[in-house]
């Protein structure tokens, strides 16, 4: 699978509606660490950010980063993003992603509305690639994803597994990229 494809139709870089109330939201890691670890942007980084960090993290600096939107990160500085993987399809149909301050990456969701679904379940980018916890649901974060996900709900965990699944070279790819 070729980890760089652009081509999205119309929605360049407008942020969805979605996105901009999870950004509303605010997320809290809390003093014992079982909160989310998640800073969302209130707009997706320029597509020159977008390309200096994705340098920056690769080592490689002949990439662009036209395939990718970030919209949040945590407090390592990792990123979370909208990766452009589907051509022709709208950003809300396609995965998301993390890459991690340490050089951690994985599928977090197969669209945005098992985003929304995982953040639900009390998980955030960060935690589903990289920690193993439980869900702890959030109330608040559930009407969120009941308003604004047109899929039906899911647990963290099945959408985490169908996104892997659907996209399981992507870390490979990503390395592959790293110089």
């Amino acid at each position: 699978m070729n980890v760089i494809v652009q081509e999205i139709p119309g929605d360049d870089r407008r942020f969805p509606p979605a996105l901009a109330a999870v950004a509303e939201a605010g997320f809290d890691v809390g003093d014992d660490g079982e909160g989310v670890d998640f800073e969302p942007f209130d707009a997706f980084e320029s597509a020159e950010e977008t390309t200096d960090w994705l340098r920056h993290w690769t080592g490689n600096h002949e990439l662009d980063g036209d395939a990718f939107r970030f919209f949040g990160m945590d407090g390592t500085g990792g990123r979370a993003a909208i990766w452009c993987a589907r051509p022709g399809r709208p950003l809300a149909e396609q995965p998301v992603v993390f890459l991690g301050s340490e050089g951690e990456c994985g599928v977090v969701a197969g669209d945005l509305s098992g985003f929304l679904w995982v953040l639900a379940d009390g998980l955030g980018p960060v935690e589903a690639v990289v920690f193993d916890h439980d869900a702890h649901p959030d109330p608040a974060l559930t009407a969120l994803a009941e308003r604004y996900a047109t899929t039906p709900r899911r647990t963290a965990e099945q959408i985490i597994e169908e996104a892997e699944a659907e996209f399981p070279t992507f870390c490979e790819d990503i390395d592959a990229l790293c110089r």
